[in-house]
C-alpha cells in the first residue's frame, strides 16, 4: 500500500482515483491530448517515517521522510539556515522617502513602527524577521496577518505555513486558506496577508523551500549519518586483534576477552600500553577504505547544503579554506550572492503589501547591508577619510554622514562640506 505524495486522499476520493486510472477512458483521453501518465511519488504505509511523513515531510529518492526536525538536526544544514535567518534579522530594515532630490528616514510613517520597534505584541523585530526569514527558508512561503488599526496595518502576526493554502480562482483572483487549531478555514483576502515568498517557486504563487527542494541531499545526508552512528552503536569498529601462537580453550579466550575490556576499555583506560605474555602480540586496525569513503560521503553532503543555502563554505565552519585577509571577500560574498536575493524579496513585499498605490511613488523598504561590510575601525576610518574629503579633495560625504554611520551625534558643523570649512563660503 502506499500513499499519494502531496495529497491526502478521503476513502471516496481515493476510489475515483483508482477506477479512473484503471479505466479506458483515461487513457485514451490522455493519448487524445497528447499527455503522457502521470507520475507520482510514493510511500510506503509500513514504513516508520510515515507519521513524519503526514507531519508534513517530503518523500524523497530512498523513501525516507524528510521533515524540518531531521533536515535542522543536520549541523551544516543548520548552520547556513541558522545564518541566514539571523542576519536577515539583525539588518536594519529602513523605510525611506524621496522628497525632490532627498532621500530620508521615514520614521513618522506606522510601517516604519512595524519594521523597526514593534511588529506585533510578542515578537521584536528581529525575532519577526529571523521567523518569517526561516519559514521561507524551509517552507518556501511566511505568512503574516495584517492586523487593521486606525492607521492602516497595526500588527503583523505570523501564521504557521502549515496551516495556509493560496488558492487561485477561476477568475485569477487568489485567496488564502487558514485553518487555525480550532474552528473552521478562514479565508483571507491577499490584502489581508503580508506572504513573503522563496526566490524560486515551481508555479508562480509559491515559493519552493529547500525542505522541498533539497529533500534528496538531505534524505542522504541523513542515511549516512545514521549508517555512521549504527556502525559506532553496534560495534562494527574492531580497534584490533589479540593473537596468540597458540590455540586457547574457550574458557582462556572469554577470560582474556574479559581481562582486555576491563583494563583497557573506556576513555578512563585511553593510552594505558598492553602487557602481552607467552608470545601473545597485539595488532590494531588501520582505517580501511570504506571508513575513507564514509567521511568523503559526509564531507559531499555538507557541501551540498552549500550549493543550495548559497552560503560560502568557511562559513560553514569548512576548515580547509583559508581566512586571513579573505574575510571580507567572504562577508561580500555572502551578501552578493546568498543575501541579495532576500533582501530583494522583502523590500517588494513590503512595497506591494504595506505601501498604498500612492506611497509606492515616494516610499521604499531598503536593507543597510552596509553593516556587513564595515571592515576593521582602519578600513572604515581610510573610506570616511576619502569619502569627506578635505581641502583640494571635494568628497560625497559631510561630517554628520559619516558620523550617523558610527552611531555617532551630529555637530553644528557637520552639515558644511569638509572642503568648504575654514572658507569664506563655509
Amino acid at each position: 500500500m502506499s500513499i499519494v505524495s502531496g495529497y491526502r486522499l478521503s476513502a471516496q476520493a481515493a476510489a475515483r482515483e483508482r477506477a479512473w486510472s484503471a479505466s479506458p477512458q483515461r487513457d485514451a483521453g490522455m493519448h487524445a491530448a497528447g499527455a503522457s501518465p502521470r507520475a507520482y511519488s510514493v510511500v510506503d504505509l509500513k514504513a516508520e517515517s510515515l507519521p513524519d511523513y503526514l507531519r508534513g515531510g517530503y518523500a524523497y529518492g530512498a523513501g525516507r521522510a524528510v521533515t524540518e526536525k531531521s533536515a535542522l538536526s543536520n549541523a551544516t544544514f543548520f548552520r547556513a539556515v541558522n545564518l541566514i535567518a539571523s542576519t536577515i534579522g539583525m539588518l536594519p530594515l529602513n523605510l525611506h522617502v524621496k522628497r525632490g532630490d532627498k532621500r530620508d528616514k521615514a520614521d513618522s510613517h506606522p510601517v516604519w513602527k512595524l519594521l523597526r520597534t514593534k511588529p506585533n505584541d510578542w515578537q521584536t523585530p528581529y525575532q519577526f524577521k529571523s521567523y518569517m526569514q526561516g519559514r521561507a527558508l524551509l517552507r518556501g512561503n511566511a505568512y503574516a496577518y495584517k492586523v487593521p488599526g486606525v492607521r492602516g496595518v497595526q500588527a503583523l502576526a505570523p501564521l504557521d505555513p502549515a496551516r495556509v493554502r493560496p488558492v487561485l480562482g477561476d477568475d485569477f483572483t487568489l485567496a488564502y486558506e487558514y485553518q487555525p487549531k480550532v474552528g473552521g478555514v478562514k479565508r483571507f483576502k491577499p490584502s489581508e496577508i503580508f506572504h513573503l515568498r522563496a526566490p524560486w517557486s515551481s508555479d508562480g504563487i509559491c515559493g519552493d523551500g529547500l525542505l522541498k527542494v533539497a529533500a534528496e541531499a538531505l534524505g542522504l545526508a541523513q542515511v549516512t549519518d545514521e549508517a555512521a552512528a549504527r556502525l559506532l552503536r553496534n560495534g562494527a569498529y574492531v580497534g584490533g586483534v589479540l593473537e596468540h601462537p597458540k590455540s586457547l580453550s574457550p574458557e582462556a579466550v572469554l577470560n582474556l576477552r574479559g581481562q582486555f575490556e576491563e583494563r583497557f576499555v573506556g576513555t578512563e583506560n585511553a593510552g594505558r600500553w598492553v602487557v602481552a605474555e607467552e608470545g601473545m602480540q597485539v595488532k590494531p586496525f588501520g582505517a580501511t577504505g570504506k571508513d575513507a569513503e564514509g567521511l568523503a560521503q559526509r564531507k559531499h553532503q555538507a557541501e551540498e547544503v552549500s550549493r543550495y543555502t548559497g552560503v560560502p563554505r568557511p562559513l560553514l565552519m569548512f576548515d580547509e579554506t583559508s581566512w586571513g585577509s579573505g574575510i571580507e571577500q567572504l562577508g561580500l560574498f555572502l551578501v552578493t550572492y546568498c543575501l541579495l536575493p532576500w533582501f530583494n524579496a522583502w523590500e517588494e513585499t513590503i512595497a506591494a503589501s504595506l505601501l498604498s498605490d500612492a506611497e509606492r511613488d515616494s516610499y521604499y523598504a531598503k536593507f543597510n547591508e552596509a553593516a556587513l561590510l564595515r571592515g576593521s575601525l582602519k578600513d572604515q576610518a581610510e573610506f570616511f577619510a576619502k569619502a569627506i574629503g578635505g581641502p583640494g579633495a571635494g568628497g560625497f560625504m559631510v561630517p554628520n554622514e559619516a558620523r550617523e554611520k558610527m552611531d555617532m551625534n551630529p555637530e553644528p558643523w557637520g552639515d558644511t562640506p569638509a572642503w568648504m570649512q575654514g572658507t569664506d563660503d563655509a
